[in-house]
């Protein structure tokens, strides 16, 4: 076989969610988010900010308040950068660096204000109508995330969230309103983002407050067992509404290495896949809990409730293709004693052979071809690099500009290895790197760790004049898109 017969022609694109984005708080006819329930003191030291992040990042006293305060001044997420008003300059942008595939969420609660509403909100279809039609007047395809965290506060006061099964058909009602009004211009559906989520960030992923079940872990796995009937139910309803079109799954990728050669690293390293990550993505594009979870319910005491007509759902709405978020690797250990540093959503197990982000994430370019070629092995489904970047501080000097030499040099790196993954037979759709502008950032809700190629004038208070500058990665972005798709039109 040539070497041209392994090659792809795979989409090179940018991803944003609408919470950490949009703002538009109140407008539109939009409800109250559960994302816009998230709290942070613009006068917080970094330390401060970290300790919110990794010790309390939500608390019951933090929820009764917001939804007392109807402000914006200490909840970032309601402000985001003013994509709502902005989204035509940000898009013409993205097309300008030659974006081939955009990623984003549709927030529910801006559909249906309540989750449970008889009829849609026509004011927030017509918003993202609009915002699509934008991205295809420059050819840009869109990749469309039906729940990335956050859902309406009204489903989790008056339903119990994810924990009641009732939510199951007004997800159903608000995905058939996706798929009839919005059908025609979405290239690729993904229910939920990042589902893992749930066991490493309960109210990110499931909108439960840790330290107010008396078993967390009985309602966080049966909160994700609802959100499992959810995403096959989006999978039927795609055949029937918008046939041909791609409905996939996501896990926010921990990629592991055991720490030794020990045999106990080795099978540390298998649980902690199994357990953090393949068991998600074995539900959704399998069809089916894994065997090996029996053992792990038993240990913590877990036990999910099926009703009829639950396994025959699960079996007949498997993924059409299998996305992830990347950011860094880890070594798995069952040695207490291992040092440990920052990873997304959780604290890993330190690799000493890899460098780290100013944050601590470790940078390991080829474990995103490791991680490629394992999820692809295990499934033969198509995948999407959904996310992966690098946060920083980045300094907008006096002439406005940001020479992001560090940034480039993590996408370079990673880009190249997605060429080596598709050498290796890897059937990849699409990358569409984190934050391709900035954003609020999710863990810390602070704008000053930024992952995109422009940059966005605002502080942690929202403070500044909110224009858009390129950065050097801008214009680097820029041309490995173009050789890129010159490359593909060549073979």
């Amino acid at each position: 076989m040539k070497k041209k017969d392994y090659d792809k022609n795979y989409l090179l694109g940018g991803a944003i969610a609408c919470s950490q984005a949009d703002g538009g708080f109140q407008e539109g006819g939009k409800g109250i988010s559960t994302q816009d329930l998230r709290y942070l003191d613009p006068s917080w030291t970094p330390e401060q900010i970290e300790d919110k992040h990794q010790n309390n990042p939500f608390s019951q006293e933090e929820f009764d308040q917001a939804l007392k305060d109807q402000g914006t001044k200490y909840y970032p997420l309601r402000r985001g950068i003013d994509f709502y008003h902005h989204y035509k300059e940000d898009i013409k942008m993205l097309a300008e660096v030659g974006l081939q595939i955009f990623r984003t969420s549709i927030c529910w609660s801006r559909i249906f204000p309540n989750g449970d509403d008889q009829e849609p909100n026509e004011e927030g279809i017509k918003y993202y109508r609009d915002m699509f039609t934008e991205c295809k007047k420059y050819g840009i395809k869109v990749f469309a995330t039906m729940i990335h965290y956050d859902i309406p506060v009204n489903l989790v006061k008056k339903y119990g969230g994810w924990k009641n099964r009732k939510i199951i058909s007004f997800f159903e009602n608000y995905v058939t309103v996706l798929y009839k009004r919005l059908g025609d211009l979405v290239d690729y559906w993904l229910p939920f983002n990042e589902i893992n989520a749930a066991k490493f960030s309960p109210w990110d992923g499931v909108c439960l407050i840790p330290g107010t079940e008396k078993n967390m872990d009985q309602e966080i796995f049966q909160c994700l067992h609802h959100q499992f009937l959810c995403s096959a139910r989006a999978v039927q309803l795609g055949r029937e509404l918008v046939p041909g079109k791609l409905i996939g799954g996501m896990i926010a990728r921990f990629t592991t290495y055991p720490a030794t050669s020990k045999p106990e690293d080795n099978l540390q390293a298998i649980q902690d896949d199994q357990y953090s990550n393949w068991f998600y993505l074995d539900v959704l594009a399998r069809g089916y809990y894994p065997e090996y979870m029996k053992r792990y319910f038993d240990k913590i005491n877990v036990h999910i409730h099926f009703e009829p007509g639950d396994k025959e759902l699960l079996k007949d709405g498997t993924v059409g293709f299998v996305s992830f978020s990347y950011y860094f690797s880890q070594v798995s250990t069952n040695d207490d004693n291992w040092e440990q540093t920052a990873g997304n959503l959780i604290m890993t197990k330190k690799n000493p052979y890899l460098k780290e982000s100013e944050w601590g994430w470790q940078i390991d370019p080829i474990g995103l071809r490791f991680t490629l070629n394992q999820i692809y092995d295990r499934y033969h489904l198509p995948i999407i690099v959904a996310e992966n970047g690098i946060g920083a501080h980045d300094e907008l000097t006096s002439d406005h500009k940001v020479h992001d030499d560090y940034r480039i040099a993590y996408l370079s790196a990673h880009i190249d290895q997605l060429d080596e993954a598709v050498k290796d037979g890897v059937n990849l759709i699409a990358y569409t790197m984190w934050g391709i502008i900035d954003i609020v950032s999710c863990g810390p809700l602070t704008m000053d760790k930024r992952y995109g190629v422009i940059y966005v004038d605002l502080d942690n208070g929202g403070k500044g004049t909110g224009k858009r500058y390129k950065k050097d990665s801008f214009y680097w972005y820029k041309n490995r898109i173009e050789e890129h798709i010159a490359r593909s039109k060549k073979k």
